[in-house]
C-alpha cells in the first residue's frame, strides 16, 4: 500500500461535559463531532484537527492513534 492511501486515523472520546465551558471551546467540540459525554470518534489525522484536541484536551483523551 502506498503512503498516498494510507490514511492515519485518530480516536478520541469526550470524558467531560461541555455546559460549563467558555463559548470557543464548546464551538472547537462540536468541531470535532463530539455532542455528550463518552460519545467516541474516527478523524483524519492531520494538524488541525490535532491542534483542536490540543485546545480542549481537558475535555477529551485519545482512546487510539494509527499511523
Amino acid at each position: 500500500m502506498s503512503a498516498a492511501t494510507k490514511k492515519r486515523t485518530i480516536t478520541i472520546r469526550m470524558k467531560k461535559s461541555k455546559i460549563s465551558c467558555p463559548p470557543d471551546q464548546r464551538a472547537t467540540i462540536n468541531g470535532l463531532g463530539l455532542k455528550r459525554p463518552n460519545d467516541t470518534k474516527t478523524l483524519e489525522n492531520t494538524s488541525s484537527v490535532r491542534g483542536m484536541i490540543k485546545k480542549v484536551l481537558h475535555l477529551v483523551e485519545v482512546v487510539s492513534e494509527t499511523r
